[in-house]
Order: structure tokens, then C-alpha cells, then sequence
């Protein structure tokens, strides 16, 4: 069971939140009727994005065998059956698809883009740099357009915006600890052979900056101020500079950019930092 647990990777379903985001920031976070269907909605994506990750793996298995951490998925590692894990994937599929259709025929289809972006990505795209990167990123809107979809709460450009830029300097973090690696161990994928440490540098430092502009005009915005009733958001941004810095910190100094995810679920400066941004915001804009 713990293998098959590796397989699938409960743990990335952390991702699949970005479908509550939407309420959240229209100030709708306590309208608990909404919550069933963007419930629904995370379990699809979840199971979507559980059956992909096999995908992934059953194509990379050479690869990854040659990979310091890689080698040790159960694909990789010879721990699980081929057949298995297709027939898993299968089932995980299946019951994905007919879950959001069931839920919403626009929710359907917007699954079904989902998929064959990461199928596309699996077989090929994820070769070619930048465009990497870019299809990584947008999965994090899919999810956000999902959670809109299903909640039928409007998603600002504003917020759309900083999702996919937040999402770019994730992906581009992980291709710096790939670099990393590939430099110490001499494996190197083919999309990582167009990237080099100055490039992705400059690009982490010019997301940065765009970040942390983007979120003060959001907060600053004469729309969401008045959807919101509050001129005071801008005191979360704080949290989001220290957040970015600690990231980069972690990116530049430590050199653990790997996994966003391990970095979300077990930094505890992040964890705090994270913290203090939604009692902010909730305090702000829930607490009247």
C-alpha cells in the first residue's frame, strides 16, 4: 500500500487547493454551500493529476533510473507491476471523467484540456524549454478557472495573473535544482540543456519583482477594494515579500528548490509566513 502511495502522490494533491482559491479572495470563504462541489472538484483534479503522475513515471523510467532521487519511485525502482499501475491510472481516469462531467459539462472539458496538456507534455513538450515551464504553470490556472467554474465566483485577471506568474517561478526554481543535480551527477534532461544558472537567475530575480508589483497593484485595485469594502489588503504584502524571499533564500543558498510542494508542507518559515498572510486577510476582510 505504501508503494502504491508513492505511485500516485497524495502528497502533490496539496496543488489541487488552488480550486478554493477563487472564494477566498471574493470574500465568499465562509459560504459553506459552495464547498460540496469544489469539494468534488479537488478530488477529480486530484485523481487526474494522480493518473498523469503515473503517466509520467512509466514514460521516465529509464530516465529516472539514472536520477539520484528519482530512482527511488516505484516505477523506476521496480517496485510496482507495469500492468498495475496502466490498469490504476485507467480506473483513476475513469472515475475523474465521469466525476466532472457529473459535477458540470464545462468542468468536463476543462479537465479534459488539463489532461491532454500533460499528455502532450508527457510525450514530448516537456523537452522543449520555456514552453516546459509554461505548460507546468498552467495547470495551477486550470485549477483556479475550475474552482471559479464550480463555485460560480468570477476570477480577477488580477488574481489569474499572479497565479501564473507565481506557478512560472516555481517551475523555474525546480529547473535550478535539476541544473543543480545535473551538474553534480551528470544527468541532465533535454529541456534542461537549454537553460544554464545565469539564465534561470535572472529570470527567478525578474519574477520576483513582477510578483510583489503585480500583488500590490491587486491589492491597491479600486475594483477589488470596493468588492471588498477594505482599502487596508495592502498590509498583506508583507507576508508575500518575506514569503518570495524565504524562497529564494531556500533557491540560492541552500540549493533545495526541488520539490515546491516539500518546501510548502515542511519549511516553517514559509509555514508561518503563510500563516500570518491568511489571518491577515481573513482578519481584514471577514473579521467586520
Amino acid at each position: 500500500m505504501v508503494v502504491y502511495l508513492k505511485l500516485i502522490r497524495p502528497s502533490e494533491w496539496v496543488k489541487n487547493l488552488f480550486v478554493f482559491i477563487p472564494p477566498f479572495f471574493a470574500g465568499r470563504f465562509f459560504d459553506f454551500q459552495l464547498y460540496p462541489r469544489l469539494a468534488l472538484g479537488f478530488l477529480a483534479f486530484s485523481l487526474t493529476a494522480s493518473a498523469v503522475y503515473i503517466l509520467n513515471d512509466y514514460r521516465d523510467m529509464e530516465q529516472d533510473r539514472l536520477h539520484p532521487i528519482k530512482k527511488h519511485r516505484p516505477l523506476a525502482a521496480g517496485r510496482v507491476k507495469v500492468s498495475v499501475s496502466l490498469i490504476l491510472m485507467a480506473v483513476f481516469l475513469l472515475i475523474a471523467l465521469l466525476l466532472a462531467y457529473w459535477l458540470k459539462p464545462a468542468f468536463f472539458l476543462l479537465i479534459l484540456a488539463y489532461l491532454a496538456i500533460n499528455v502532450a507534455y508527457s510525450a514530448g513538450l516537456k523537452d522543449i524549454a520555456i514552453l516546459d515551464v509554461i505548460l507546468v504553470a498552467s495547470g495551477f490556472l486550470f485549477r483556479v478557472y475550475s474552482g471559479s467554474l464550480l463555485s460560480d465566483v468570477p476570477t480577477s485577471h488580477w488574481l489569474a495573473l499572479m497565479v501564473m506568474l507565481l506557478s512560472l517561478f516555481l517551475a523555474l526554481a525546480k529547473r535550478r535544482d535539476d541544473l543543480i543535480i545535473a551538474t553534480e551527477k551528470g544527468v541532465m534532461r533535454k529541456s534542461s540543456q537549454h537553460y544554464n544558472l545565469e539564465f534561470v537567475n535572472s529570470c527567478l530575480t525578474l519574477f520576483c519583482g513582477v510578483i510583489i508589483v503585480c500583488y500590490v497593484m491587486y491589492t491597491v485595485s479600486p475594483d477589488v477594494t470596493d468588492r471588498l469594502r477594505s482599502e487596508w489588503l495592502f498590509m498583506t504584502t508583507i507576508f508575500v515579500i518575506a514569503g518570495i524571499m524565504r524562497y529564494l533564500q531556500i533557491t540560492f543558498v541552500e540549493s533545495k528548490s526541488g520539490s515546491p510542494t516539500s518546501i510548502l508542507l515542511r519549511d516553517r518559515f514559509i509555514l508561518v509566513t503563510l500563516a500570518g498572510w491568511i489571518l491577515t486577510f481573513y482578519l481584514i476582510i471577514y473579521s467586520k
